[in-house]
């Protein structure tokens, strides 16, 4: 019996009319199925082998997808053995006083999207090395050649330490005048911030986007980090100091360092509330502050 084409199995291997989607194409449609309300906190989902079948990929590509979503706490239970569950919170926009921090890794990504659905998108950031915010852009910037947003204008503003101070952290517990540790951040400071501004400024050439980004550097470490976006919304976090050993050029070093990336974010919005509403001014005249007084031209080279 001939099986109708709408009804054939579907995988990489298949020859199929549909283009071949990628494990970030099914996590966008299902993050949007999920915060439209489509599929509501506490359904269960299609089973891997539905999904597959219905986005023509592999299911491995679909266990990808769902551990993206898993990690924006949309999803719970993503196992290979049976169907993930909508998270009950995964239709709340996480801003306001009723919003729990999360890591940087899991809260800034899909804010820095939402802020991109503008059509003047406004970044401020104060941090450390950048790391977060350049991963933090990937989505936005594949949304944009996916065709699915289209900003007419994007400014950005980051504030760095300067190249040329003693960092408080990351530093050798012992204290010496090791300066592995300094060349190590320096180098990563340097490329994140020119691989973020190389992949904004692509927009100009690649979609017409009047892009601006500016670096400035601080004459001291930033004991916190602090996104702004559109005026609007400000994700605030401390780095948290913590001991521990790496092996660098070589030889282990124990040093007082912060992952940045596990920040605990704290959302606050306008609009939310006096609290929220205050303390999102208060950062924009502090950012401002800090960008128009103590801070310097920043080159990566140095």
């Amino acid at each position: 019996m001939a099986v109708e084409p709408e009804h054939a199995p579907v995988n990489g291997r298949n020859r199929s009319p549909r283009p071949q989607k990628s494990h970030h194409d099914v996590a966008d449609e299902l993050r949007s199925r999920i915060r439209s309300g489509v599929l509501r906190p506490g359904q269960r989902m299609p089973t891997q082998a539905k999904l597959a079948d219905e986005f023509g990929v592999e299911r491995g590509a679909v266990r990808q997808a769902l551990r993206i979503l898993q990690s924006e706490r949309l999803l719970t239970n993503v196992s290979k053995g049976s169907p993930a569950t909508v998270a009950q919170h995964a239709g709340e926009v996480l801003a306001g006083p009723e919003a729990p921090p999360q890591p940087t890794m899991v809260a800034l990504a899909p804010r820095i999207s939402a802020a991109f659905a503008a059509p003047h998108v406004e970044i401020d950031a104060l941090c450390l090395t950048s790391v977060s915010l350049t991963l933090a852009m990937g989505e936005p910037l594949r949304e944009i050649h996916a065709g699915r947003i289209e900003p007419a204008r994007v400014d950005v503003r980051v504030l760095l330490p300067s190249g040329g101070i003693d960092l408080a952290f990351p530093t050798p517990v012992e204290g010496t005048d090791d300066d592995r540790l300094h060349r190590r951040w320096l180098a990563q400071r340097n490329a994140q911030g020119q691989v973020l501004r190389h992949n904004l400024l692509a927009l100009r050439g690649t979609h017409g986007i009047d892009v601006h980004v500016s670096f400035r550097a601080l004459p001291f470490t930033p004991p916190v980090k602090l996104y702004l976006l559109n005026g609007s919304e400000a994700l605030f976090a401390y780095y948290t100091l913590t001991r521990r050993g790496e092996e660098i050029d070589h030889e282990y070093l124990e040093m007082y360092d912060a992952q940045g990336t596990q920040s605990m974010l704290f959302p606050f919005a306008q609009g939310a509330g006096l609290r929220d509403t205050t303390f999102v001014e208060q950062s924009h005249l502090w950012f401002n502050a800090l960008w128009e007084t103590i801070s310097s031209d920043l080159e990566f080279g140095t």
